[in-house]
């Protein structure tokens, strides 16, 4: 008998070419307040201005829809190309999930991909909505990021 939790993918992926340049996108990501127009999870409510992303280190506030607020520990960071922060309840350390985002150049745009690892996500009340997120999300946020830029 297998141990499910060591075979299971914990890391689940997508990506696009979206057209447009990839400054432009990297902005959008990078500007929490410019998020939830564009989440494919439905799951982002609103962000304060002012919480624009510049490196390692930095922390944004995010209210989600069911009201809970969380704040984003940016544990990756590279102007314009990529992006990784982990959601910790307010006030609290980080839960254990990555989401990440990375730009490449392609043309007159870019190649956006964007990520979601849970490998250190431990507290079994987050497993099945973990579980539950798939590539598709991830595809239909880069798809409503597109639809925004490409008008």
């Amino acid at each position: 008998m297998s141990d499910s939790s060591s075979t299971e993918s914990r890391i689940v992926s997508a990506s696009r070419t979206i057209e447009a340049p990839a400054d432009v996108i990297f902005e959008q990501i990078a500007d929490p307040a410019k998020q939830p127009a564009w989440d494919g999870n439905d799951n982002l409510g609103e962000a304060p201005e002012g919480q624009r992303v510049h490196a390692v280190g930095d922390v944004f506030s995010m209210r989600l829809t069911n009201g809970a607020i969380r704040d984003n520990h940016i544990v990756e960071f590279e102007e314009g190309r990529r992006i990784a922060w982990k959601p910790a309840e307010e006030g609290k350390p980080p839960i254990g999930q990555l989401w990440r985002w990375e730009v490449e150049p392609e043309g007159a745009g870019a190649r956006v991909t964007h990520t979601y690892d849970w490998s250190d996500l431990h507290d079994e009340q987050r497993m099945k909505r973990a579980r539950s997120t798939h590539a598709e999300q991830l595809l239909a946020s880069i798809d409503r990021l597109a639809q925004l830029l490409e008008r």
